[in-house]
């Protein structure tokens, strides 16, 4: 039986829809009146969220999906250009990218097993989001895509490079980055950036087959080997340079 979730300290809105299930606590990106993107809004909600879990040791699982068409179709790129257009210098729009680097780094560390849960078209910052989950399965019918090279941007949210290199490898992320190819699930699950595949009306059981077991751990023992994997996933990112993400962004977009 499915509970509504404990009311968090601070309120959240419509952005995203959370609901709990015992120890497991599912987040869904709620798109309304807009395309399935990662605006400000999605962002906000998504770190009080991932902030509020520091007093949460109750939630062990926490899976990531959307209740749109898409899973995600990327970064609002309006609002890039509003904030560009608001502040010329670019300082509002590095503030909006240091968000996404801070949702990422608050994703990958949260103690809770993190689980995405894909379908639709997975495209550039919704990928990046998917990326820093601990566990990701996808529909059989998902589409992926790196697109920024394409539209004239760095592939530059949320420190998304590093950790795609390190779950994938450099030589495949090179390749799609540059190309900006669409790619399937059946590719996707190949290079490592799904570890299962299922028709969409049988991903759920995918992720229950995930979550049946975990919450049957030792919640020491699930924590400690996320953070051990973790620390050995940040030596392949010895030369990570995410902070630089949200100038490099801002430099590209800014009026010269």
């Amino acid at each position: 039986m499915t509970e509504t979730a404990r009311t968090p300290t601070r309120p959240f809105r419509k952005a995203i829809r959370v609901d709990q299930d015992g120890p497991v606590l599912h987040v869904r990106l709620n798109p309304y009146e807009q395309d399935d993107v990662l605006g400000v809004a999605v962002l906000d909600e998504l770190l009080l969220l991932l902030d509020d879990l520091h007093e949460r040791p109750d939630i062990r699982i926490l899976t990531l999906s959307s209740l749109g068409r898409d899973f995600c179709l990327g970064a609002d790129r309006n609002e890039y250009q509003a904030a560009v257009t608001a502040d010329p210098s670019g300082a509002g729009l590095r503030r909006m990218a240091d968000k996404a680097h801070r949702l990422c780094q608050a994703l990958e560390n949260t103690h809770a097993v993190t689980i995405a849960r894909l379908h639709g078209r997975v495209i550039g910052a919704g990928l990046a989001l998917a990326s820093f989950c601990d566990l990701r399965a996808g529909a059989d019918t998902c589409r992926f895509r790196m697109p920024e090279v394409g539209v004239g941007l760095p592939p530059a949210w949320g420190g998304a490079m590093g950790r795609l290199v390190s779950e994938a490898g450099a030589a495949r992320i090179r390749e799609l980055m540059l190309t900006c190819d669409v790619f399937d699930a059946s590719t996707a699950h190949r290079i490592g950036l799904l570890h299962k595949t299922a028709p969409l009306d049988r991903l759920d059981e995918v992720v229950a087959a995930w979550t049946r077991p975990l919450v049957r751990r030792s919640p020491e023992a699930l924590v400690l080997t996320k953070r051990m994997l973790a620390g050995y996933a940040r030596a392949d990112r010895t030369a990570d340079a995410s902070l630089l993400d949200s100038h490099l962004l801002a430099a590209h977009i800014s009026p010269r």
